[in-house]
């Protein structure tokens, strides 16, 4: 496939405003990577809610999403300031969703039906304050720039912090859970002040895990360290990007002719559904691995490096897919990805109590393989906008990615509903040991029924429309409306 000079230079980005633009998912990922790997852990095992209760929670609370996310994105489109559409949002509401993070992993003293409506109303209250800030963050991607190609690059920028920060946020929240949960005067033997080098060999080796710890106030402080964190990486974010991409100046306020716009795009039902598969097939791989670690394997110290390793291999497959995207359509690495993803991840059936190593390699070949498809999820979501406006007229940036944004939430609702209802249905019951169906029923949700959402994921990539030669086309006769408008 050849393209045009305008549609291969217009748009380009430079490296300072990319790495600017990964920061903001980077502070995302403080909270999207504990919810994907470590709430479910948290809320049977430290809160202490039943499982089935928190796979219920998980679900209940997506009708709100159903409400909140379109209209967070219809707001973000509408919004009217001299930083632009969607910049502000990174700093209007950093510091509030930091705060109930907090709230969130806060462990109260209350009996169970207290503590189940605490967890829903901060739970709910989080996952709104991280809409607020999420929506518009991905939407800036989308104005940003007019090229498609770029959007990849950008897009791969993007995952280079997220799993950047996942490689932290996965090897390290159990490790400071339980420093942060120790007692002060057990933490001041190991002071990271007084003895740095000690303090790091003693913090990587996990020697401390077996220790007495708090771990409701461990947790606490964790999302604590975290929610600074992610304020900080928000700020600069908003400091280093900007916005070029603007809606039709004669659109006026339709949310039904928006709505229509985009489920009048094949490209973007399709994107939706796949979404929604995909997350579901990683929440439920990625929270039972600490059952799978705690119980099957009995070796709780291999769940960080297991983590890590995933988002290690994860984070050098999306550093290689802008070139492999300049190469090879979109679409067609999409589907081998994940298609071949899926079929590795079969292999966890197969490894026993004792198999680490084949664990490990199966983690890392398949995280891999996955990885291609991270940065190109978000740049197909990108150009169905294109797509939306190319064939109404209407540019919606904001609802795009508010929809893509509800459809990974709806896949991380639906994978935890799923675990839960999985861990109930083979006799889960936490801290003591497993029967054997309940071992069964773990060892599923780690092999055979991630790996077939994956499958049939790649199976309906089949029919998105949206190939590369169509979006140089889409790319060109928009731009020529633009002086006509």
């Amino acid at each position: 496939m050849t393209t045009t000079p305008q549609t291969e230079e217009a748009g380009r980005l430079g490296f300072a405003e990319k790495a600017g633009y990964a920061l903001g998912d980077a502070g995302s990922n403080f909270y999207w990577k504990t919810f994907e790997f470590f709430i479910i852990f948290f809320y049977t095992d430290v809160f202490g809610i039943p499982a089935g209760t928190v796979g219920t929670m998980m679900l209940v609370t997506r009708v709100l999403d159903a409400i909140a996310d379109p209209i967070m994105g219809t707001i973000a489109d509408r919004t009217r300031t001299r930083w632009g559409h969607f910049r502000p949002y990174l700093v209007w509401f950093g510091l509030p969703l930091a705060a109930a993070g907090v709230l969130t992993f806060t462990t109260p003293a209350m009996g169970h039906g207290a503590k189940v409506v605490y967890a829903y109303v901060t739970y709910c209250l989080l996952m709104l304050l991280y809409t607020a800030v999420n929506i518009p963050y991905s939407a800036l991607m989308g104005v940003m720039t007019p090229n498609s190609k770029e959007r990849t690059s950008l897009a791969s920028f993007r995952f280079v912090g997220a799993f950047s920060v996942a490689v932290l946020v996965q090897y390290c929240t159990p490790s400071l859970a339980q420093w942060f949960g120790m007692a002060p005067a057990l933490r001041a033997q190991h002071s990271l002040l007084a003895h740095p080098g000690e303090w790091i060999r003693w913090f990587l080796s996990k020697e401390f895990l077996a220790l007495p710890a708090d771990l409701a106030k461990g947790w606490q402080l964790t999302m604590a360290l975290y929610g600074v964190i992610a304020v900080a990486l928000f700020a600069l974010c908003f400091l280093a990007t900007r916005e070029r991409v603007a809606p039709p100046a004669d659109q006026a306020a339709d949310l039904k002719g928006d709505f229509k716009a985009l489920m009048g795009s094949r490209a973007f039902v399709v994107m939706i559904v796949v979404a929604v598969a995909m997350i579901s097939a990683f929440v439920l791989k990625g929270s039972v691995s600490a059952y799978y670690f705690k119980y099957y394997v009995h070796r709780n110290d291999l769940l960080g490096p297991f983590l890590v390793s995933n988002a290690l291999a994860f984070l050098a497959a999306v550093m290689l897919a802008p070139p492999v995207a300049r190469r090879f359509d979109k679409k067609v690495i999409f589907m081998a990805a994940i298609g071949l993803g899926g079929a590795i991840v079969l292999g966890f059936w197969f490894a026993g109590p004792g198999d680490v190593a084949l664990m490990f390699a199966l983690q890392i070949l398949s995280s891999f393989v996955i990885g291609f498809n991270s940065p190109l999820l978000w740049a197909m979501f990108a150009d169905t906008a294109d797509d939306a406006e190319w064939r109404s007229g209407r540019r919606n940036t904001g609802l795009v990615f508010a929809s893509a944004i509800f459809g990974t939430k709806i896949g991380l609702a639906v994978g935890a509903w799923i675990t839960g209802i999985l861990l109930t249905w083979f006799g889960y019951v936490a801290n003591v040991d497993q029967t054997a169906r309940s071992l069964v029923g773990i060892r599923l949700s780690m092999s055979l029924f991630p790996g077939a959402l994956l499958i049939v994921s790649a199976l309906l990539m089949k029919l998105y429309p949206l190939d590369d030669r169509m979006m140089v086309r889409i790319e060109k006769d928009l731009k020529d409306r633009k002086p006509q408008a």
